[in-house]
C-alpha cells in the first residue's frame, strides 16, 4: 500500500479534495493536511512518517515543510503540483487539475 499525503495551506479546500479524489484507487491510502498553523488537521511528524509520497500544491506549501520538518523528510519525495489557491472544495476545475497531475505518479489503474 502506498500512502500517499496531500498538502496545502489550511487543509480546507485543495488537499482535502485531492484526499477525496485519490481515496479509492487501488493501492493507494491518502491523508491530507496543511502546513499552516492554524490548518484544520496540521501536517506533523508522524504524518510524514506515515507517507510514502507526498504533494503540495505550491512552492510556499514545500518551503514551510522543509524548513519545519527538514531532518523528517530524508528519503521522502515530495512533488510541487503548482496548484494555485482559486478552487473550492471539489471545484471540477481542481478535480480535473489534480487528475491530470497526480495520476501519473501513482500505481497503474
Amino acid at each position: 500500500m502506498l500512502h500517499v499525503l496531500f498538502l496545502c495551506g489550511k487543509n480546507r479546500l485543495r488537499s482535502p479534495t485531492a484526499e477525496h479524489v485519490f481515496a479509492d484507487w487501488p493501492g493507494v491510502e491518502t491523508s491530507s493536511a496543511g502546513v499552516n498553523h492554524d490548518a484544520e488537521i496540521p501536517v506533523g511528524p508522524d504524518l510524514i512518517a506515515w507517507a510514502d509520497l507526498i504533494f503540495v500544491m505550491e512552492q510556499a506549501h514545500r518551503a514551510k515543510l522543509s524548513s519545519r520538518f527538514q531532518r523528517h523528510l530524508a528519503g521522502k519525495r515530495i512533488i510541487c503540483l503548482d496548484i494555485r489557491d482559486e478552487h473550492d472544495f471539489m471545484d471540477p476545475t481542481l478535480v480535473d487539475l489534480l487528475q491530470s497531475k497526480v495520476s501519473r505518479h501513482l500505481p497503474s489503474w
